[in-house]
């Protein structure tokens, strides 16, 4: 028997109407959302979301490392080398707002590319930094009940400098590392970009699936708007595979978020009636 699928609503992309993230909360459990996640809720105090996040019986899921230092164009500092104690310090901010808050996840974001260095000169000495983080990373959070992802990110479209940008670059990390609270981040928006081949590619690397995050190719709309992928098949497929964590909702609205709702009532109507 199949298992239904459960959605959180991620409030750095979706109500973008609503200035607050505690009334981002809000306006998600009004529209139904049983939990949500955020890319970087630092500059919210945690005791703010917290309060928010029980007055409306929502559950925050994830959340990332910070980016770094965005006027450098960091996005991300766990491969990067030289930079480990900043990564370090990156992790234990992210661990201390992710205890306050209640939640068990966090995306440990690789980086991008220095400026002015080529990919294939920096690749090795890249990846062994970010195993190296990854190792440290994954037995502090193993200390506090955590899971980290890993998320490869599209270079074709989105970031070009991303270390990070295939399932099986990820895959490959996560067996060097061997940690059994590491995981990786299914972002089906920048695995239809980079390779394609969806039903291989989810059912092959499964075992190693964390989380599960959404939006159309190649627009980055809801998943019901027009693009590549079928959403009502890869539903279909992750609920003969028997997933059970959350599918966070990273795409931009193409109007009201509530009113583009549809595809969300579309499912929850198709799981009444089996």
């Amino acid at each position: 028997m199949s298992c239904p699928l459960h959605f959180a609503a991620n409030l750095s992309w979706l109500f973008p109407e609503i200035d607050s993230l505690p009334c981002r909360v809000e306006a998600a459990a009004q529209a139904g959302f049983k939990a949500v996640e955020v890319a970087w809720p630092y500059g919210t105090d945690a005791t703010d979301l917290k309060k928010a996040l029980e007055k409306n019986g929502v559950e925050i899921i994830l959340i990332n490392t910070p980016p770094g230092n965005k006027e450098r164009g960091e996005l991300g500092l766990g491969a990067l080398p030289m930079q480990q104690t900043e990564f370090r310090s990156g992790l234990d901010l992210a661990v201390q707002y992710a205890k306050n808050v209640g939640c068990k996840r966090i995306h440990l974001m690789a980086g991008r590319i220095p400026v002015g260095l080529d990919r294939t000169s920096v690749t090795k000495a890249m990846e062994a930094t970010y195993i190296g983080n990854l190792k440290y990373a994954a037995d502090i959070l193993s200390k506090e009940g955590m899971l980290g992802l890993i998320e490869p990110i599209n270079t074709r479209i989105t970031d070009p400098r991303y270390f990070l940008n295939t399932p099986h670059q990820a895959a490959k990390i996560l067996q060097q590392v061997d940690r059994p609270n590491l995981k990786l981040q299914l972002d089906l928006f920048h695995w239809q970009i980079m390779d394609g081949n969806l039903t291989q590619n989810i059912t092959n690397y499964f075992p190693l699936i964390g989380h599960v995050q959404i939006a159309q190719v190649p627009n980055r709309n809801e998943p019901d708007s027009p693009g590549e992928i079928s959403y009502s098949y890869i539903f279909n497929l992750l609920e003969k595979l028997g997933y059970q964590g959350y599918i966070g909702c990273e795409y931009t609205p193409k109007g009201n978020t509530v009113g583009g709702l549809g595809w969300l009532r579309t499912y929850e109507t198709n799981q009444d009636s089996k």
